[in-house]
């Protein structure tokens, strides 16, 4: 018979357990009890898979789970996740074997072992190809194979052992932003009041005013009442940060930024109550409400300065219209109906108005117009779209209403494939920051052991300063800005050039770029558009005119798709010339050219012509001839087209005395011709991917630090071997490609601009280091000489950190 007056804690979610419902099981040999049959099934899940070492890690929880998770099958509530029209909008295509990504949103974590939890369980599970989490934004990114796993199932398993997990979605993203800047502010707030009525009740021993005893005490236990609440809600976090790095000791071996501020505010609270308890010595409740509201006020800065550099895609996807105007019956009938856009799916027909966003991925049905893609791509001029031209959720229509048909919604779009791949950025962590943060942690248990030993000092010399002088220390010597100096700086740049169209997906670039002393390009796709223009035409039989074999030219080209056929018939269309009506239809002989009747147009050999029917251009990209029955008639020469800011960057990387290099698969003479063109004195043509991936590591042997720009597919291997690289381009083949950065932009403007802004980020990191080294040097032996009040000593250091921030907040500008 069980005692009904045991008390029993729950194994898995600590919370005390009624004798009534008691639930026992074994676990690993030894018996346990819980409190609920859904704390039992996440305990035997974990124990089941060999993670138990999680309930010696994790922090604390209260939380019940739901009693379904004894079972191994799929709630009601999540099976709609595994329908294909919800499937589109939460995952998209990876790699080319059929896998899925997607981005989930992970509720309920509170440590490092709830992620090492998560991670581990995930892992596990039959299907599953690799998986990514963000504690910072607490995020998962999954890759797994929908013919092993579901959306659905990776959901449940998160909940299985004690999390929950919903599939990312932008507008959740701002909500849960904007409901971060309210907490902090709400926090700030109460902080700013409880100082002011502090200091005011203050004010009278600070002019050494002549009150009664009595009147001292209300004063006293009044501002203690008013700093109960800056204690417990505005410092709540500080204290619990502190906590955990506490107790994560063992295990890290560090200490964090919050412990020596958590310290001082604990012990400055506990002596000014003792003190106020006896009737003498300083209270400190002034100095402790005007130190949380100051760090509070530099911590709300850091936080707009981190969500403002978070800018670029996902600052973008958050723009997205939650409603839109759906084509229920096109084409039948053209009614609109306004329906959010979490309602619709693939294949459904929209129209967006002029000055509307578009809400999904898909193709230009009706009505061609222009769109604005500069926050998608970087490129300021507006786009001209044509019918079945794609269109991309994000971008905004100009000119006239379209209407479109969806072929990607959700987190198949390519806004949310940036989103992705800026995420994956987070969680590559730059050489820099690690130091920084190492050598943070160090500081901080130097500084709390410097803090105890000059209060052992004072106690010795004299004891009524041994309190003052250790809270002080801690208090003036909390890292903080030493801690911001790096990561502020690197990610107010971050989201600077991703607003310019440069998305870094490794964390090292910006670092990177700064060192860089040799530029290795490719040519096509590259350094050129890869989209050849009609150059020239030459007319060799009298009679006829440019505009009539042009006019011929057009007829044989039109619609057909090589890049040779849209380059003539783009200067057909932009001389306004109308192609001539052929007698008879056209054929495509492949890989020689096309005829009809007696016109034909295609290669030399072919048409049974000499080589060098006219002096062509070592430069060029291709040339046709047009012939009849009677002869060759015209030639027509195409040139490639440099890419817009070649020029621009190549000042920018002579300014800084990098040596460029041309290295291509293109034929030597080729090469050379362009290479001439554009003033590269160092090139090489006729590579394979091999000899691009030897150039390099030849370039590194010699001790160069080494920055590749490719197109990202067929440039992986020089892509992969250099220090730095840049895929041109956009697409899935990009991620693929292993570049640390991604240019969506049409242009190589911005890649100068990231280099000077590269140079710039490194002079403010030094600036931020040196004031937090000042600061520090200054204020560490002010406080252990007593010079310092805690009150001082709080405004400086919430001053230093926000001096820090405010400085890296300057390359949001850049």
């Amino acid at each position: 018979m069980m005692n009904s007056n045991h008390s029993f804690t729950c194994y898995h979610c600590s919370s005390s357990i009624l004798p009534s419902d008691l639930i026992e099981a074994e676990l690993a040999g030894v018996q346990r009890q819980f409190c609920c049959a859904g704390c039992m099934a996440i305990a035997q899940t974990i124990h089941g898979e060999g993670l138990e070492v999680f309930y010696a890690r994790r922090a604390q929880s209260s939380e019940k789970p739901t009693a379904y998770l004894a079972s191994n099958e799929i709630p009601e509530n999540l099976k709609p996740y595994d329908d294909p029209s919800l499937g589109a909008r939460f995952t998209r295509p990876y790699g080319e074997v059929g896998d899925l990504e997607t981005t989930l949103r992970l509720e309920k974590i509170r440590c490092a072992a709830c992620v090492w939890l998560c991670e581990q369980h995930l892992r596990r599970i039959a299907g599953v190809k690799d998986v990514q989490i963000n504690y910072v934004t607490q995020k998962v990114i999954v890759r797994y194979s929908p013919e092993n796993s579901s959306l659905a199932r990776l959901l449940f398993e998160i909940e299985r052992i004690g999390y929950e997990a919903w599939p990312f979605e932008p507008s959740l993203s701002a909500e849960r932003s904007k409901k971060e800047r309210r907490q902090l502010l709400t926090r700030l707030g109460v902080a700013m009041l409880g100082m002011m009525q502090v200091m005011m009740y203050a004010w009278p021993s600070y002019v050494g005013a002549d009150i009664t005893p009595e009147f001292e005490v209300l004063l006293g236990w009044t501002s203690w009442a008013l700093t109960v609440p800056v204690m417990v809600y505005s410092a709540g976090p500080i204290f619990q940060a502190a906590w955990r790095s506490v107790r994560t000791f063992k295990q890290t071996h560090m200490l964090g930024m919050d412990v020596p501020i958590a310290l001082a505010l604990f012990l400055a609270f506990t002596a000014g109550t003792i003190n106020l308890i006896k009737g003498s010595g300083q209270s400190y409740f002034d100095s402790i409400t005007m130190f949380v509201a100051f760090i509070l006020a530099a911590r709300y800065v850091e936080l707009l300065a981190r969500q403002d550099a978070q800018g670029g895609a996902e600052a973008l996807a958050k723009q997205l219209p939650a409603t839109c105007g759906r084509l229920g019956n096109y084409p039948e009938s053209k009614t609109v109906a306004v329906v959010p856009v979490v309602n619709c799916s693939a294949g459904d027909y929209l129209r967006v108005s002029p000055g509307e966003v578009l809400p999904a991925d898909g193709i230009l049905i009706e009505s061609p117009s222009s769109l604005d893609e500069s926050l998608l791509t970087g490129e300021s001029k507006p786009v001209d779209k044509g019918i079945g031209d794609r269109v991309y959720a994000g971008t905004h229509n100009i000119l006239n209403p379209l209407i479109m048909r969806i072929d990607a919604i959700g987190q198949s779009t390519r806004i949310a494939g940036i989103a992705s791949l800026l995420d994956q950025a987070l969680l590559a962590k730059p050489v820099m920051v690690g130091l920084a943060e190492k050598w943070t942690a160090y500081f901080v248990g130097f500084l709390l052991l410097s803090a105890f030993v000059s209060a052992t000092i004072w106690l010795y010399f004299d004891p009524s300063q041994a309190w003052t002088v250790l809270v002080s220390v801690l208090v003036a010597s909390c890292p903080c800005a030493l801690s911001l100096a790096v990561p502020t700086a690197l990610a107010a740049a971050q989201g600077a050039v991703t607003k310019l169209g440069l998305l870094i997906v490794r964390g090292h670039v910006l670092e990177g770029l700064s060192k860089a002393s040799d530029l290795v390009l490719d040519k096509t796709g590259t350094l050129t558009m890869g989209q050849p223009e009609l150059k020239e035409i030459a007319i060799l039989r009298s009679g006829f005119l440019k505009r009539d074999a042009l006019s011929i030219a057009a007829a044989l080209e039109a619609g057909q798709k090589h890049p040779l056929a849209l380059s003539i018939l783009r200067a057909a269309e932009l001389e306004n010339v109308t192609p001539i009506k052929l007698s008879e239809q056209v054929n495509n002989l492949l890989g020689k050219g096309l005829s009809s009747g007696s016109y034909r147009l295609g290669s030399s050999d072919w048409l049974g012509l000499q080589q060098g029917v006219m002096n062509s251009s070592d430069g060029q990209y291709g040339q046709v001839h047009l012939a009849d029955e009677q002869g060759i008639i015209a030639s027509f020469v195409f040139l490639d087209t440099p890419r817009p800011g070649l020029e621009n960057l190549l000042q920018a990387v002579k300014r800084k005395n990098i040596r460029v290099h041309l290295v291509s698969g293109d034929n030597a003479h080729t090469v050379a011709w362009w290479a001439k063109l554009v003033g590269i004195e160092s090139y090489r043509g006729a590579c394979t991917p091999e000899d691009k991936f030897d150039y390099i590591d030849r370039l590194q042997q010699e001790g160069c630090f080494v920055w590749a720009i490719g197109d990202g597919v067929n440039d992986a291997p020089l892509l992969a071997r250099a220090d730095v690289s840049v895929a041109v381009g956009a697409g899935a083949p990009l991620a693929a490609a292993g570049a640390d950065a991604i240019l969506t932009a049409n242009s190589l403007e911005p890649l100068a601009k990231a280099l000077t802004l590269a140079d710039k980020t490194q002079a403010i990191i030094k600036q931020n280091l040196l004031w937090a080294l000042i600061y520090n040097v200054l204020a560490i032996p002010a406080a252990m000489l007593g010079l310092v009040n805690p009150w001082i000593a709080g405004i400086g250091m919430s001053l230093s950190s926000l001096a820090v921030t405010l400085n890296a907040w300057r390359l949001r500008k850049a």
